[in-house]
C-alpha cells in the first residue's frame, strides 16, 4: 500500500497526530498492534485511575464534559474517552497490525507489518515510552518460590499469593500498589530510591492545577538545563482517589508499610538494601518545598507552614532473607522503557532511546510523539499531546512541501 504518512500506534499520541494530519489533508494510516488505546486496556491494573483530574483531560477539540470535573478517570473511562476521539476524528486506524520493520528507502520509508507492506514518505512513531517494564538483572536470582510481578501482569491483590510482598520502586506506580496491597491485609515492604514527592492538593487546589496555571508544565524542552535528566525523572507520588488524599511515604507508613532503601543487589537469597534513607527523603522534601514556594510566588501569596517532612524509620533493614518465607512475592515498580527492535533506521542513542530534537529525528521524514518531555514538561500527560502533535505535523508538512 502507498500512503504519504504512516503513524505507528493508536493511543492518544497517534490519534492526535492523525487529527492534525487530517486537518492538513495529508493522507495517512494509523497502525495499531492491538486495539485503539491498547495499552490502557491491556497493560494497567484494575484499580488504576489517571493522576490528572478530569477537567485537565483533553485531546485536540475534545475535552471532558461529565459531571465530575474534579474526579479522576478509571481505566475504562480513559479507553472510552480515547475511543470517542478516534471515532469523532474518523482516524484511519488499522487494528491488529503489528509493525515488524521500518526501513529507509530512497526518499521515504518501507513499513513492514504482519498484514503487508506500507510505502510512505514520512513516519510518526507514537508507540509509547512504556512498552516493557524495567527489571534488574539480578531478578533472575530471586528464589523460585517467590513469585514476581510487573505492572503489566499485576491486576490486583487477589492474584498474588498470601503473605508478605516486597514492592520495589516508590514512584506513582510503586506507592499505589504498596497501598493497595497493604490494605488487602498483606504485609508490605517498599524499597525506596529517588522519588518525587507532591501533595495531592495545595491551598485547596489540585497540585496539577498549580502545575498547569503557573506555567511549569509549559516549559519547553530547549529551555531545560539538563534535558536528559528531566526526561528520566520518576513520576510523582500521586494517586487519583475520590477523596483527593495525598499518597506519600508518610501516608504509607501510617498504613503500616515498612520502608527500606533502594534494592541494590542479591546475595545468597538475601535482598540487600542501600542505607541513607534520611538523605533520600531530605532531597525529595527539599524539591517539593522549592516547587511549592514557586507556586506561592506565582500567586503572589505569602508562604505558609511547610508540609511535614518525610518521617525516617527508627530502624531500616539493610537485608531481607527471601528464603525465609517472609516474602512470598515481589512487585517490580521500577519503571518502563520503549522497545524499538523493529526500527532499522540509525536513530537510537546508546541506551536504546530515540535520539530526537523535540520529536524530530535525524532521519528526514521520521518523527516521534508520546515521549517524556518531548517538547514540553507536560508531554507525558494526555493533555500535553496537543502542542507536541501540532508542531510535529507542521514540521512534517513542511518536509513534504520542500520535497515534492
Amino acid at each position: 500500500m502507498n500512503v504519504t504518512t504512516v503513524v505507528i500506534g493508536a493511543g492518544h499520541a497517534g490519534l492526535a497526530a492523525s487529527h492534525f494530519l487530517r486537518e492538513r489533508s495529508i493522507d495517512h494510516v494509523v497502525l495499531e498492534r492491538g486495539e485503539v488505546a491498547n495499552s490502557w486496556r491491556r497493560e494497567r491494573w484494575d484499580s488504576l485511575r489517571l493522576l490528572t483530574p478530569n477537567w485537565l483531560t483533553r485531546l485536540p477539540g475534545s475535552a471532558y464534559d461529565g459531571a465530575d470535573p474534579d474526579g479522576y478517570m478509571t481505566m475504562g473511562e480513559v479507553v472510552d474517552f480515547i475511543e470517542r476521539f478516534a471515532t469523532v476524528t474518523a482516524a484511519p486506524v488499522r487494528t491488529g497490525t503489528t509493525v515488524t520493520a521500518v526501513r529507509r528507502v530512497d526518499d521515504g520509508y518501507h513499513v513492514v507489518t504482519d498484514q503487508g507492506l506500507f510505502r510512505c514518505r514520512t513516519v510518526v512513531i507514537a508507540s509509547g515510552a512504556c512498552n516493557r517494564p524495567v527489571v534488574p538483572a539480578f531478578a533472575s536470582a530471586v528464589p523460585g518460590d517467590v513469585e514476581q510481578f510487573t505492572p503489566f501482569d499485576y491486576r490486583g491483590p487477589s492474584k498474588l499469593p498470601e503473605g508478605g510482598v516486597l514492592v520495589v520502586g516508590a514512584s506513582a506506580t510503586g506507592v499505589q500498589l504498596a497501598a493497595e496491597l497493604q490494605r488487602s491485609g498483606r504485609p508490605v515492604t517498599l524499597a525506596v530510591g529517588e522519588h518525587t514527592r507532591l501533595p495531592r492538593t495545595y491551598r485547596d487546589r489540585d497540585i496539577l492545577w498549580w502545575m498547569d496555571a503557573s506555567g511549569v508544565w509549559d516549559q519547553r524542552h530547549d529551555e531545560i538545563d539538563d534535558l536528559t535528566r528531566a526526561r528520566r525523572l520518576p513520576s510523582p507520588q500521586l494517586a487519583g482517589t475520590p477523596d483527593r488524599s495525598t499518597l506519600d511515604l508518610n501516608a504509607l507508613t501510617d498504613l503500616g508499610v515498612q520502608l527500606v532503601g533502594r534494592w541494590a543487589g542479591l546475595r545468597d537469597g538475601r535482598a540487600l538494601f542501600s542505607g541513607g534513607l534520611r538523605n533520600v527523603f531530605s532531597l525529595a522534601d527539599l524539591k517539593q518545598q522549592r516547587l511549592l514556594r514557586g507556586f506561592d510566588a506565582f500567586a503572589g501569596l505569602p508562604p505558609i507552614e511547610p508540609l511535614p517532612p518525610t518521617r525516617v524509620p527508627a530502624t531500616s533493614r539493610l537485608h531481607l532473607d527471601l528464603t525465609s518465607g517472609e516474602i512470598r512475592s515481589v512487585v517490580w515498580a521500577t519503571g518502563f522503557r520503549p522497545v524499538y527492535d523493529w526500527l532499522d533506521v540509525p536513530v537510537l542513542d546508546p541506551k536504546g532511546n530515540l535520539d530526537h530534537d523535540g520529536g524530530v529525528l535525524p532521519s528526514p521524514g521520521l518523527y516521534a510523539l508520546g515521549l517524556p518531555v518531548l517538547r514540553r514538561r507536560k508531554s507525558t500527560f494526555i493533555h500535553g499531546i496537543e502542542d507536541d502533535a501540532r508542531f510535529v505535523v507542521s514540521h512534517l508538512a513542511d518536509h513534504l512541501a520542500a520535497r515534492p
